[in-house]
């Protein structure tokens, strides 16, 4: 066994000292900070105000942490209107988050109001509703059917509201999604009187 290799308790092959590295950069080097933002976007896409904090917590100096992602903004690899849209795409139809929720989101993940209007004007007021009517839906096989119709009501509106969506879309959904689901309760639907 080599001296050098048992005092400073790492094994070559563990990765141990790539942490170790980036735990204390002290300052660090431009490489080592764009090696390290590169880990990072390896797992997923992030804001450049997500990475900046990131570095911050490893402990790189402002100065070395913006030249970094400068150079990887240069290249395209951090760019927030990309990452805005990306974003809303995915928490919209993955997720079913509304319009108000998925700005919070990209507010609290740094990303300016330029760069996130457009990605929330791609979500339009019939999309919105298309995917709140799926959730109510779905939400609505999964309630007991003794509940009453108040609390059904304020069961779905809540749901959609914690998901960001406006008051006025969810109430006019869940009514839609109730009116529906009573009506053969009060009428029978168009296709049983062609029968």
């Amino acid at each position: 066994m080599a001296a050098g290799s048992e005092g400073n308790g790492s094994d070559p092959g563990t990765g141990s000292d790539r942490s170790r590295k980036d735990r204390t950069p002290q300052g660090g080097t431009v490489e080592q900070a764009k090696e390290a933002c590169l880990r990072l976007l390896a797992v997923r896409a992030r804001s450049r105000a997500e990475l900046a904090q990131r570095l911050a917590a490893k402990g790189y100096t402002p100065e070395i942490t913006e030249q970094a992602m400068s150079r990887l903004a240069d290249v395209g690899l951090i760019d927030d209107a990309a990452f805005a849209a990306e974003w809303v795409h995915a928490r919209h139809t993955f997720s079913g988050k509304g319009k108000q929720a998925l700005a919070q989101e990209l507010r609290r993940k740094g990303v300016a109001q330029s760069d996130s209007a457009p990605a929330l004007e791609a979500i339009s007021s019939d999309d919105e509703a298309a995917r709140a009517t799926d959730l109510v839906r779905r939400k609505l096989r999964t309630l007991p059917a003794n509940l009453d119709r108040e609390k059904t009501i304020r069961r779905l509106v809540g749901m959609l509201a914690r998901r960001g969506y406006p008051q006025s879309v969810a109430f006019t959904v869940v009514k839609a999604e109730l009116a529906e689901r009573d009506t053969p309760d009060f009428e029978p639907p168009d296709s049983a009187l062609a029968d």
